[in-house]
């Protein structure tokens, strides 16, 4: 097998929450480009569509569906929409996340429930769901989102999110121990930690805290709109097979300051 097959995802049947906008629509595109068929869904349906329109347009199969991470009946309807139009499930990449800024003193425990719901129990929820149908055919990849504010604290002056970093630090120790859990059944789990990319979700922190984060990143620059496809290609494709257990960071250094 040459090394552009190792790559190759054709025939593959990928789903991606949170794959509306952001890194998730960075992702869908990566994978499309392939030439794997993809599911995207959110709760922001219209994104959904707009991004699985454009894939289409890239000559592959693609649907959107709308999908609440946090409601166990939701999933459920993603993968059986997803088995009724691909047949099966091979890859799946836990994308949606949320936030919240307070300091911790004041931050309100319905607030720190939500982030722990989206980022954490999702990612779990929609794991064992799949992972269920990946077992049974025999392998598959999960690739979870985590971030770098996942691997220690933040300057609380750009970002006071302890939420956030608690429920990315705990992504990706769920994301060793099913690894170790899961190899038996061929299923490779790792993580991807990305460091400060423009989305909608990061545009403030970005905007308070721009001068400091990049004097605190070696490439003196954010992520772009390529730079996580590559990576996430790797861990969904065979060239990753001997891989499990792993976090790949994505942030320009950051972490190594």
């Amino acid at each position: 097998m040459n090394v552009l097959e190792l790559f190759d995802l054709t025939g593959k049947t990928a789903i991606i929450t949170g794959g509306g906008r952001g890194l998730g629509k960075q992702i869908a595109e990566g994978f499309a480009e392939a030439g794997a068929n993809v599911v995207v869904c959110s709760r922001k349906i219209e994104a959904c569509e707009e991004v699985s329109r454009s894939l289409i347009d890239k000559g592959v199969r693609s649907l959107a569906i709308k999908c609440d991470v946090t409601n166990s009946e939701d999933l459920k309807s993603v993968i059986e929409e997803t088995i009724n139009e691909f047949g099966r499930i091979d890859i799946l990449v836990n994308n949606s996340g949320a936030s919240w800024g307070a300091p911790v003193a004041e931050m309100p425990y319905e607030a720190w429930k939500k982030v722990m719901d989206v980022n954490l129990n999702a990612v779990f929820l929609m794991s064992q769901a799949v992972g269920k149908f990946m077992i049974e055919q025999g392998g598959g990849k999960i690739i979870n989102i985590s971030s770098v504010a996942g691997l220690g604290g933040t300057d609380p002056r750009y970002m006071d999110t302890i939420g956030y970093n608690t429920s990315k630090g705990a992504v990706i120790t769920f994301t060793k121990d099913l690894a170790a859990k899961w190899g038996q059944y061929n299923i490779n789990v790792n993580a991807i930690a990305p460091g400060f990319f423009p989305t909608k979700m990061s545009k403030v922190l970005i905007e308070r805290g721009k001068d400091r984060i990049l004097e605190g990143t070696p490439l003196r620059r954010f992520g772009t709109d390529t730079d996580l496809k590559g990576v996430a290609l790797f861990l969904a494709s065979k060239a990753s097979d001997y891989i499990t257990g792993d976090t790949i960071v994505v942030d320009g250094g950051t972490h190594v300051l």
